[in-house]
């Protein structure tokens, strides 16, 4: 496994990070296609095997069982101070007032919840799941500084968001003296490439790691255009990407299938590899329910894309209207 320092910081994670959305009771929640505790564990440890160190989860992926899963798992085969971990806060947890967003009160709560469910007393990543415009952002930028103060995360990130937004909480976290963000999830692969206009060029100027997630479509990139999956058929926000240019992203999954089949390698690999020899980014979230799902992950470190490639790859790309943000 290789290492890589995480955007500015000192902090030193695997080169792939681990996606633990698919971890999770498939009866919470509204992930019906993800997998318990019994079939998940063993992929986790896996994971944690080939020398990936970093995993990313969510207070609202399977209801928080995706956290209570990952945090036994850890407990069971790793050392604490071993791995980065992640996690995310803003989504809705439960109905009614407070239930949701970026208040200092959601905030407080969902920290205390989620180092319950994970069983440990910090998480090193912090993330803010989404931008929040019903709260004001020193509220919120305030609130995570003090998470931090309190020694309840090491670190703060944020998520999917326009890179104005993210300049001006930024900005203002520098100006107050506050815990500065020091990495962007954001939404990147051979089919979504918008990011690359705003939110990279400005995480590269600002030492930012950059983590993108679904870098393979939402298994679209891993398979022929018409193949369907149990995900694919269930996944309801998955069902809301890449409908924008179909024939462009045939295009592009053919080519995919042609470099699998040039070097020898699968299709995951090809573009985790594109992805991978992006100057900005630190390391794509992977997600896995198969055992080689992980192997691809680790194997694509060694795939060197050649310049033409990558170029066969980018070229039927058209531009996108922006979507990932809800």
């Amino acid at each position: 496994m290789d290492y890589v320092k995480f955007g500015g910081t000192g902090l030193e994670v695997s080169k792939i990070c681990l996606g633990c959305m698919t971890f999770g009771d498939p009866d919470r929640g509204n992930h019906a296609w993800t997998q318990g505790e019994e079939a998940s564990r063993p992929l986790i440890r896996q994971a944690l095997e080939a020398g990936i160190n970093f995993l990313d989860t969510a207070n609202t992926y399977s209801d928080g069982s995706s956290e209570e899963i990952v945090g036994r798992a850890i407990r069971d085969f790793s050392r604490r101070e071993e791995i980065v971990l992640a996690t995310k806060v803003f989504n809705r947890m439960r109905p009614g007032p407070n239930g949701a967003g970026l208040s200092r009160k959601a905030i407080f709560d969902e920290i205390d919840n989620s180092l319950r469910r994970l069983g440990t007393d910090y998480v090193d990543l912090y993330q803010i799941h989404r931008f929040d415009p019903t709260t004001p952002i020193e509220e919120t930028l305030e609130a995570l500084h003090d998470v931090v103060k309190a020694g309840k995360a090491r670190y703060i990130g944020a998520s999917s968001m326009y890179a104005w937004q993210f300049a001006k909480m930024i900005n203002t976290s520098k100006a107050n003296g506050w815990t500065p963000f020091v990495s962007m999830q954001d939404h990147l692969n051979l089919l979504y490439r918008e990011e690359e206009r705003e939110m990279l060029p400005f995480c590269q100027d600002q030492k930012i790691a950059v983590i993108p997630w679904s870098p393979l479509a939402r298994g679209r990139l891993t398979r022929d255009w018409d193949e369907k999956t149990a995900r694919s058929e269930t996944d309801e926000f998955g069902k809301t990407l890449y409908k924008q240019a179909e024939d462009a992203d045939r295009a592009i999954i053919g080519i995919v299938g042609y470099l699998a089949k040039k070097h020898g390698v699968s299709r995951a690999q090809i573009a985790t590899a594109w992805i991978m020899q992006k100057s900005a980014v630190t390391a794509p979230i992977i997600g896995a329910s198969k055992p080689g799902h992980i192997a691809d992950a680790v194997g694509a470190l060694a795939v060197k894309l050649s310049a033409e490639d990558v170029a066969a790859l980018e070229q039927p790309y058209v531009p996108h209207q922006v979507e990932g943000f809800k």
